[in-house]
């Protein structure tokens, strides 16, 4: 099967599946280039109010396709660098949904999402020390912020792979299901954040990523949306709130 990125959207939800069967779904350099743009549609898509990343069948990405790196290998890490950063940038609520190996360029995906839920058994590990390739700087300050320095330091110089539970007590995935039990919660949070206010989140994302200097325009559109009438009046009434806000 040709690698590549399946997408769909369901419920407001757009599920976005790395698919490289033959190599535990290792990003090639075609799907790395495919997933900036891809995820420009994503957000524009009015319908799309969150967005859930995995991989096909039991792996969520082994990293980058090593073939890849034999001809240029900053070229390689450029596009990686690249596409992590369209994820991070992804103006709505991203989750990535971790099935057993998520190695190297997979680490860093996942990294880029807001939230990431683990299945028991799930293996983690960040490895640019196995080749001798120095990680990209923005990656390593996205991973010292979910971490911190002294287990980035471990990931980083060791290599070695972490399993689920110590991911959860590292901040480096949020929840740990049983097997058989992430697809069920992650269509469950995911009906949660589709059900919130959009205007919250997205100002929340740009917070809680470091942006200090769009305080006031958030603070406008809190007063222009009509988002906080409408949260307060459906809390009073006893009714699910309808927001309208959106980010596009």
């Amino acid at each position: 099967m040709e690698p590549q990125l399946l997408h769909g959207v369901t419920d407001s939800v757009a599920t976005v599946v790395i698919r490289h069967p033959a190599k535990r779904n290792a990003m090639t350099a075609d799907m790395w280039r495919s997933l900036p743009p891809l995820l420009d549609r994503l957000a524009a898509d009015p319908d799309v109010r969150a967005l859930v990343l995995t991989g096909e069948g039991g792996t969520f990405c082994a990293g980058a396709d090593i073939s890849t790196l034999r001809g240029s290998p900053d070229e390689a890490q450029g596009l990686a660098v690249d596409a992590e950063d369209a994820l991070a940038a992804f103006p709505k609520p991203t989750l990535a949904a971790v099935r057993g190996h998520c190695v190297g360029g997979g680490s860093q995906l996942a990294a880029a999402c807001d939230l990431r839920f683990a299945e028991e058994g799930a293996l983690f590990g960040v490895t640019p020390a196995k080749l001798g390739i120095v990680y990209p700087a923005s990656s390593t300050r996205r991973l010292v912020s979910l971490v911190g320095p002294a287990t980035a330091k471990y990931l980083l110089f060791s290599g070695e792979l972490i399993d689920a539970e110590r991911a959860l007590r590292t901040g480096l995935v949020d929840e740990v299901l049983p097997e058989g039990e992430l697809d069920k919660r992650v269509a469950e949070f995911a009906r949660i954040l589709v059900s919130r206010s959009q205007l919250t989140q997205a100002a929340a994302k740009e917070f809680a990523n470091g942006r200090t200097d769009r305080d006031t325009h958030w603070a406008e559109q809190a007063r222009g949306s009509g988002d906080t009438a409408e949260g307060v009046a459906a809390f009073l009434e006893r009714r699910p709130p309808r927001f309208t806000w959106t980010t596009s």
